[in-house]
């Protein structure tokens, strides 16, 4: 699969042990001595072998939209990556233009920004009522538990009109579904499995009576006569859900933890609420979320130069967007935390036909949450000490597994 007859030095990055660390929120410093040194090096990825990891900026945006380099080409093989599972055919993060083309531009009517506007209130009173129900039980309170992951959840469930009632079984899968490692493999696969058969009776009823939820409009979507089918309806909610839900969740945890923790940062938001939104975009740029190299392999189809480094057809590489996110050719003093920060061009959603397209719906719940806390809740602190937060293990995001706090 791959090729090894560089003379970049071999490094081992097996999932939480040696190699690149990815304790609580820190991001390895190995990944600035890589950018400096060797921005594109080899790596033994923690499934199916070696893969070439790309670190530097403009590298990593232009291994992103490069078309030599092919996600349609993993599908179904056992190819270099971070998780267990093997990559399924016809997801939007599976294809390739010009199918990722049409794809993207049908669902792109079900996405866009007047209509995740038009969620704005709605969110609002999903994390107004969150917020009512930890005053009233009063501190000390658990903010992973109690408000980042119910609001992701019922969100992205009343976004794609999935019933309450259905939502418990909808964490449970996904959960499965998240983790790295299992004792046996077969119960990530069966938890996709089942996600996606729900989701394909859901999609059934919607077909035969629309209503005016996301899913709706995904059924409904069409360009000159172009339609959705239903695998790939079937298939594209799978992954906007278990995506729209699992990075949002994580990422409000890891935020308000980064804020809570460097309580001048928290403080300023108090004092200055217009400075959320930049605060938020610098909150995504500076913190990682993967908890190993890069989620997504692609493939080469032909050989080619990256960065110097000769890349042969059939080898896999990985773009690290959390290091191409601290590289301080593109932002000044990337170590830390500037809510004036005048330009930041994270690729924190990504770049190029990948670009994730429920970015605008996870800022608006991004900068709602903490726009809220700050407002309702300014006294908020930690109610430990830092470093005695727990984190989640075994998964494919960094989160927080309780944020116990108090005001």
């Amino acid at each position: 699969m791959t090729t090894t007859d560089s003379g970049n030095s071999l490094s081992s990055c097996p999932y939480h042990a040696s190699g690149f660390t990815s304790e609580r929120l820190e991001l390895d410093p190995a990944y600035a001595r890589l950018r400096s040194e060797e921005p594109v090096t080899r790596v033994t990825m923690p499934h199916g072998g070696d893969a070439w990891l790309v670190t530097r900026y403009a590298d990593v945006r232009a291994a992103l939209s490069d078309t030599r380099l092919s996600r349609a080409a993993a599908v179904g093989k056992d190819v270099p990556r971070s998780s267990p599972l093997i990559q399924q055919a016809d997801s939007l993060l599976s294809m390739d233009p010009p199918e990722h083309t049409r794809l993207r531009r049908l669902a792109a009517k079900a996405f866009t920004a007047r209509q995740v506007a038009a969620v704005r209130p709605r969110v609002q009173a999903i994390i107004d009522s969150l917020v009512d129900a930890l005053e009233e039980s009063g501190p000390p309170a658990d903010l992973a538990t109690g408000l980042a992951w119910p609001m992701g959840i019922t969100v992205i469930c009343e976004t794609f009109g999935i019933p309450e009632e259905d939502r418990g079984r909808f964490r449970e899968w996904t959960d499965a579904m998240m983790a790295l490692t299992a004792a046996d493999p077969t119960t990530i696969q069966a938890a996709r499995d089942s996600l996606d058969g729900y989701l394909r009776e859901l999609i059934a009823r919607r077909i035969a009576e629309p209503g005016d939820d996301l899913l709706s409009r995904l059924v409904t979507s069409r360009e000159d006569g172009d339609r959705l089918t239903e695998s790939e309806l079937g298939v594209f909610a799978v992954d906007l859900l278990t995506a729209g839900h699992e990075t949002t969740a994580n990422q409000t945890g890891n935020f308000l933890y980064t804020l809570l923790s460097r309580p001048p940062l928290w403080e300023s938001l108090v004092k200055d609420p217009a400075l959320v939104p930049a605060a938020v975009e610098e909150l995504l740029r500076y913190t990682p979320l993967a908890t190993s190299v890069a989620p997504f392999s692609r493939i080469a189809v032909e050989d080619f130069e990256l960065a110097g480094q000769l890349v042969r057809a059939g080898d896999a590489v990985v773009a690290q967007t959390d290091s191409a996110n601290r590289d301080g050719t593109v932002f000044e003093n990337p170590e830390e935390l500037d809510f004036n920060r005048e330009a930041n061009p994270h690729v924190a959603f990504g770049h190029g036909a990948h670009h994730c397209p429920a970015a605008p719906l996870a800022r608006l719940e991004l900068q709602t949450v903490i726009a809220t806390l700050a407002r309702r809740l300014p006294g908020l602190r930690l109610a430990v000490p830092a470093d005695e937060v727990e984190w989640n293990t075994n998964r494919v995001m960094r989160g927080v597994t309780r944020l116990p706090v108090e005001w």
